[in-house]
């Protein structure tokens, strides 16, 4: 890496660990964004599970900032993504789900296009991941878009997110009734009893921090 590399490489590092979100995403703006992607997709890889997801936020608005100038530079974004969920990559794509969530729930442009293929990753028919730790990543890429267009929302990917309200993995339960509460779900189905018993607690990413929630908290926080 160039000397100039390892200094901005520091610097975003550095942003990335500030406590205030807007203040962060300000000055990570500040960095010419061709060099800036590279960065942020090396932080995927960090250690520490809040600097990865505070990396994929800031991959999001940097996205979303390139859709609007050309739309071309955005989606090499995006297929550099799809190639890092690719077993041919040789790699494992971890943050790479969230991101693409996180990216097409703040560009319609670029959702109209790729969501398919998000939606792909959940289903058995289709792109399936099927390893354990990046299916969480897929459950919450999904969860982030259904934010933001819940009517995207099949009847296929629901009966998918139901399938995970009893997985072994904590994660994927509370993951799954996030994607399924963000999509409205909870106003048309029954949930089973033992999702809403369940007072296991788990780390929520909320934008820029975590917090601890219990997933029968989730359930009624968003159960009518």
């Amino acid at each position: 890496m160039k000397p100039y590399g390892r200094k901005i490489k520091k610097q975003v590092g550095e942003i990335l660990a500030l406590g205030s979100r807007s203040q962060a995403l300000a000055r990570l703006a500040q960095i010419p964004d061709a060099q800036l992607t590279g960065h942020l997709f090396s932080s995927f890889y960090n250690k520490d599970e809040l600097i990865k997801f505070r990396s994929v936020t800031a991959m999001g608005e940097l996205a979303a900032r390139t859709a609007e100038n050309s739309l071309e530079n955005a989606r090499v974004i995006l297929r550099r993504i799809m190639w890092n969920l690719n077993d041919e990559s040789g790699g494992i794509g971890w943050g790479s789900p969230e991101a693409m969530g996180e990216i097409l729930s703040k560009s319609p442009a670029l959702a109209r296009e790729f969501k398919s293929i998000l939606f792909s990753y959940l289903d058995h028919k289709g792109n399936h991941i099927e390893h354990d730790m990046l299916q969480r990543g897929v459950l919450w890429g999904i969860g982030t878009y259904l934010g933001t267009a819940p009517r995207d929302m099949t009847d296929i990917t629901r009966e998918q997110l139901q399938a995970h309200l009893d997985s072994k993995d904590p994660v994927k339960r509370g993951y799954a009734v996030r994607a399924l509460s963000n999509a409205g779900a909870f106003k048309c189905m029954v949930l089973p009893d033992f999702i809403k018993a369940d007072r296991t607690p788990i780390d929520i990413y909320t934008g820029w921090d975590f917090t601890v929630v219990r997933i029968s908290d989730m359930v009624l926080a968003c159960t009518p």
